[in-house]
């Protein structure tokens, strides 16, 4: 079961929408273009754009593609119809003519997940890389703004001083362990933006996201929170294949999508942007919330070793943003605790098996 509740989802586009509106007039009478568009956080654009379409005029022509190598296409089966949204399949690390002008250019298209990752590490790089390539091509022609979105990965494992970590770290990251090929090939994608932005202007915002969930991820994505979600959807005892003691920093979908197109719409050509939420909590504590959604009595918690060898290989140990560039955007915060956003994304998959 992997489809979420759209009423959930609804109800995170109109708040969305209702916050930034003056921002997002801006795309009025523009296309938009989103590589990966019915993966999890390019479909949440998709979601925001529909509901502010719904009052603007003439509104913002959506131009979605994807190739579906780990999207859900029914994430989009809503968009048939619809006069303002395209579908178009395409592999965009092979290049991408979208054959009329296009304004502004989402580059989500990739593979974030380390199971699948690690199971398709040379088409990850391609995406990152080559496909990053291509939009800045696309950008430099005729584009007024791209948002290339990048990962908190680039920063490796930081140590304590740097944690939160800001954007001017350099990061401590491997170029040869079983995650560069995500690590490695998000970084380069990044270098390719700057150049892009030094030698030629164009207006490229760089985002990294730090740990984004919420309704409509795949739940069997392989990444903590899903699991955690498909534990408690079937009241399953939860598995932990570490200690728990590592931290990370988790940000509610809703709040990543406000400070993205925040970016995406504002003057700050050739920056890198932290998207995420800098309250800091432990694995094991996460596991007891999300064990505690539906109790009492809470599900059980369990602590196991991976049968997988490079499950924790470079496996940075905290993660956590300094969000003092996103803040001054127009004062965005994130808003949604982590109890809060996990209550919410089970509802989500619950709604969703009764639709």
């Amino acid at each position: 079961m992997n489809t979420a509740s759209a009423s959930v989802i609804r109800e995170d586009a109109e708040l969305i929408v209702g916050e930034l509106r003056h921002q997002l007039s801006a795309l009025n009478g523009s296309t938009l273009l989103v590589t990966g568009a019915s993966g999890f956080l390019c479909s949440h654009f998709l979601e925001a754009i529909a509901v502010f379409n719904e009052t603007a005029r003439p509104g913002c022509r959506v131009l979605g593609v994807d190739n579906f190598k780990t999207g859900l296409p029914e994430r989009l089966a809503w968009v048939a119809g619809r006069r303002d949204m395209e579908l178009r399949p395409c592999d965009v690390s092979i290049g991408f003519e979208p054959g009329e002008p296009v304004d502004f250019i989402i580059h989500g298209a990739g593979i974030a997940s380390p199971p699948v990752y690690r199971q398709f590490p040379l088409e990850t790089i391609d995406v990152n890389v080559n496909g990053a390539r291509h939009m800045l091509e696309l950008l430099r022609r005729r584009g007024r703004g791209m948002l290339l979105l990048s990962s908190s990965e680039i920063y490796g494992d930081p140590d304590a001083a740097h944690i939160p970590t800001a954007e001017d770290f350099r990061g401590y990251v491997s170029s040869t362990g079983p995650r560069a090929c995500y690590d490695e090939s998000k970084r380069l994608g990044e270098t390719l933006a700057m150049t892009y932005h030094r030698l030629y202007g164009a207006p490229v915002k760089i985002i990294r996201p730090f740990n984004v969930y919420g309704p409509g991820q795949r739940l069997d994505d392989g990444r903590i929170i899903p699991s955690l979600m498909s534990a408690a959807y079937h009241r399953k005892p939860i598995v932990l294949y570490s200690d728990g003691r590592a931290t990370r920093s988790f940000c509610y979908v809703r709040d990543a999508i406000r400070g993205m197109l925040l970016a995406l719409l504002s003057s700050l050509d050739g920056e890198a942007f932290n998207v995420g939420n800098d309250e800091e909590i432990s694995i094991g504590d996460l596991a007891r919330i999300a064990a505690s959604l539906d109790g009492p009595p809470p599900l059980d918690v369990r602590f196991e070793t991976s049968a997988e060898a490079d499950y924790l290989s470079d496996n940075p140990q905290r993660r956590c943003p300094d969000l003092t560039r996103l803040r001054k955007l127009a004062n965005w915060e994130p808003q949604v605790k982590v109890r809060e956003g996990l209550a919410r994304t089970l509802k989500s998959y619950r709604e969703g098996a009764r639709a």
